[in-house]
């Protein structure tokens, strides 16, 4: 009987060893997505930081890199801790695996208080970076981000292409827009600001800024709640490999 009873305790020792390294690879998955979305973010959109007074966009992608590195360090640990069937290690995991939870969950309250104060600062600051900073020396990332923003997003001005007139460059220059804004840009084409040569999009490039930052916080939303699901099984199976083991001299 006791011989039967070791026996079922070795074995399901070893299916938890299994379920947990299986949920450590997952977790290595899920760290590396996120240290890629922060780089991605930082390497990509970095031009629209000039555009911004505030810091979070940049802020943003470096948390996301530290999180990634920090979660791909934390399996490393819960590897080491199983393989090795160390139950002192098993509870630093655990705990690093609760604090990552908790952090996770401040900074999705943080993120979207943050996103309230970001749109707003659009909004009042945009048209203005535009039309002051546009071409100006000194202020060429805020030059390129602009042409960048305007062609990639297919837009013209802040609200519409009709915020370029009080542009400071506009007026020195023998243009109605930046040659950004043209469907296809090539030198003098923001002559005309017709439809057919320029992009007159309702809501202008904020409407479309707006929409990228959200989309970016739906993707790290999803991936936050997509790790958060992981952890929560990873601290359940390590309490139980944790209950399963023999006291060990460490």
């Amino acid at each position: 009987m006791e011989s039967q009873r070791e026996k079922r305790h070795t074995c399901g020792t070893i299916c938890l060893k299994y379920l947990l390294l299986l949920f450590n690879l997952l977790f290595w998955l899920a760290g590396g997505a996120v240290l890629a979305v922060g780089v991605w973010t930082l390497v990509e959109k970095s031009e629209y930081i000039s555009l911004l007074n505030s810091s979070f966009y940049s802020a943003s992608a470096y948390i996301l890199i530290a999180a990634g590195v920090i979660v791909i360090m934390t399996g490393i640990i819960g590897c080491c801790a199983t393989l090795k069937e160390m139950k002192s290690l098993l509870i630093v995991y655990l705990c690093l695996l609760l604090c990552i939870f908790l952090l996770e969950l401040i900074a999705g309250v943080l993120a979207f208080i943050t996103y309230q104060e970001l749109d707003e600062e659009l909004r009042q600051n945009l048209k203005v970076t535009m039309q002051l900073k546009y071409q100006q020396p000194g202020e060429e990332s805020v030059t390129q981000a602009v042409d960048k923003l305007q062609q990639e997003f297919k837009c013209c001005g802040s609200h519409n292409s009709s915020d370029w007139t009080d542009s400071v460059w506009i007026q020195e220059n023998e243009r109605l827009v930046p040659d950004s804004c043209c469907k296809t840009p090539i030198d003098l084409c923001g002559r005309r600001d017709h439809p057919s040569n320029i992009y007159k999009v309702e809501g202008g490039c904020i409407m479309k800024l707006e929409e990228f930052i959200l989309s970016q916080l739906y993707i790290l939303g999803a991936v936050g709640i997509g790790v958060a699901f992981l952890q929560l099984v990873g601290m359940m199976f390590t309490c139980c490999l944790y209950q399963n083991l023999k006291d060990d001299p460490y």
